[in-house]
């Protein structure tokens, strides 16, 4: 057998756990390998345990999947913002990493991003076809950081034209989409179904006032100077998902939304271990990152890939295209993936990232993006478009 038949995407699904609605045995039945899932149950800055490690790939095994590739272990704010216990919880993210490589995982997906994951203004974009996405339209998020939110100090982050057309746009916004705004943007982290609320993003924001793009690189780099070696002695490497959207929302820093961050976090700690969950869609929403580059520059440090697309426009808006349809060449993408794992000699584990809510899923409530249907057409997509560049390229 050639390296072009022996390495390949490791194709993989996002799994909420035991109360997701997307069974174990339909991702096997889509194609997968495996699946990739977190402990959403054990509190941040807590220690993942073997046991608990060990049931849920038990639960996994059992479907015929494999769990090499978690998501997400979690970073405690008060490591993001080195407050409070943020010490005891690197110790403690350090035991869950011997924990979970001594069960057998493998890559440990994590992000920086402060107070909220991701953002979105609508959930349920719909369509032309009449199936629903996921939108950020900016002119909304400026009204519901104005006059929703009530964002202290907000009106500095916007020009005189931007407050203006957000005063007139709120005024003629009808009660009902206030709300949906409202909620859509305090949704839960993933895995929870407990939104936030207005008190409690006020006072997360309130305790990242002082900190700055510059401090929390710098904490960010803290983090990874002290995990990383662990993660190398033990046989994990780190991955770290970009920004989404990448770049500042509610006043925050966002450090890992460009060429230059990504460079600048591998050079803070250069081991192997140290490495990237290249997400095509975060890196995409914005137009200056040339991804196709970016894979060829960061190649060797990507462990993990989240393939989807997006569509946007001039003023910032974007929304959940199809995989192989919105701004980014999702051809030229994989050509590079394919190229990299064989000159590296290594499968990467990929998953498709998002998916439009579709045909029968119309009529179930799952969490937004991870309906089964339509990410089960993305992975269709990407597992023929990976076939086609294989078969080129041999």
């Amino acid at each position: 057998m050639n390296n072009m038949s022996t390495y390949h995407l490791h194709q993989t699904m996002r799994w909420y756990g035991p109360h997701d609605v997307v069974d174990l045995w339909h991702i096997r039945q889509a194609g997968c390998a495996g699946v990739v899932t977190a402990l959403h149950h054990i509190p941040v800055g807590e220690v993942w345990t073997i046991e608990e490690n060990e049931k849920r790939k038990a639960m996994i095994e059992a479907a015929g999947l494999t769990w090499t590739v978690i998501e997400s272990l979690p970073v405690s704010d008060d490591i993001k913002r080195q407050t409070g216990p943020w010490q005891q919880h690197i110790e403690n993210y350090k035991q869950s990493l011997r924990n979970v490589a001594q069960c057998g995982l493998k890559v440990v997906t994590y992000n920086f991003m402060p107070v909220l994951d991701w953002l979105r203004t609508d959930v349920e974009y719909e369509l032309p076809d009449r199936s629903k996405a996921l939108y950020f339209n900016f002119a909304d998020f400026i009204v519901f950081d104005l006059y929703l939110l009530g964002r202290p100090g907000a009106e500095a982050d916007y020009t005189p034209a931007q407050l203006e057309q957000a005063r007139a746009h709120y005024e003629a916004m009808p009660e009902a989409e206030k709300q949906r705004i409202f909620s859509n943007c305090l949704l839960g982290l993933p895995g929870s179904d407990i939104p936030f609320t207005r008190d409690e993003v006020l006072e997360a924001l309130d305790r990242y006032a002082h900190i700055d793009a510059t401090m929390l690189k710098k904490h960010l780099f803290d983090f990874l100077q002290q995990v990383v070696p662990v993660a190398q002695e033990v046989g994990v490497v780190m991955a770290i998902h970009p920004d989404d959207p990448p770049y500042s929302l509610l006043g925050l820093p966002r450090i890992v939304s460009t060429r230059q961050d990504l460079q600048d976090l591998l050079d803070a700690v250069p081991l192997p271990a140290n490495g990237l969950c290249f997400c095509t869609g975060s890196l995409g929403a914005r137009p200056t990152n040339d991804l196709p580059a970016m894979i060829r520059q960061f190649g060797e440090r990507i462990h993990f890939l989240h393939l989807r697309n997006t569509r946007r426009d001039d003023a910032g808006n974007f929304f959940e295209a199809d995989h192989l349809d919105g701004d980014t060449d999702m051809y030229a993408v994989m050509k590079e993936v394919v190229g990299i794992m064989q000159r590296t000699q290594r499968s990467i584990p990929m998953r498709p990232d998002h998916g439009h809510q579709m045909l029968d899923d119309l009529n179930k409530k799952t969490y937004p993006g991870y309906s089964a249907i339509g990410r089960l057409r993305g992975l269709a997509e990407l597992r023929g478009l990976e076939l086609g560049v294989r078969r080129g390229l041999s």
